[in-house]
């Protein structure tokens, strides 16, 4: 599956390494909050920069609890597919009627 809509340079083909540098979470918030930041600034070399970006941005601006640890995030080279699962599933809950 590939979030053309979002934004071309992400591809995400599954819930574990596609989440790996924080791009597909920084597209995913942009998508719904595109005021909040500037996506074409973002790189993934800049792991732990997008982590904190994405999750901070989804916890103040619109509510979502940040239930992934970004310090984990950056360690791990494959996070945990049913944690990235849920956080999806939040961020989903949260814009589902908004389109």
């Amino acid at each position: 599956t590939k979030f053309s809509t979002i934004n071309k340079n992400v591809q995400i083909t599954n819930f574990s390494s596609s989440w790996v540098d924080g791009l597909a979470f920084c597209a995913l918030i942009h998508h719904f909050l595109p005021d909040a930041f500037d996506y074409s600034k973002l790189t993934p070399q800049n792991r732990r920069e997008n982590f904190e970006l994405a999750f901070t941005v989804a916890d103040e601006k619109a509510g979502i609890a940040p239930l992934l640890d970004v310090e984990d995030m950056v360690v791990m080279k494959r996070p945990d597919w049913k944690c990235v699962f849920v956080y999806v599933q939040s961020i989903y809950r949260r814009f589902r009627n908004c389109q």
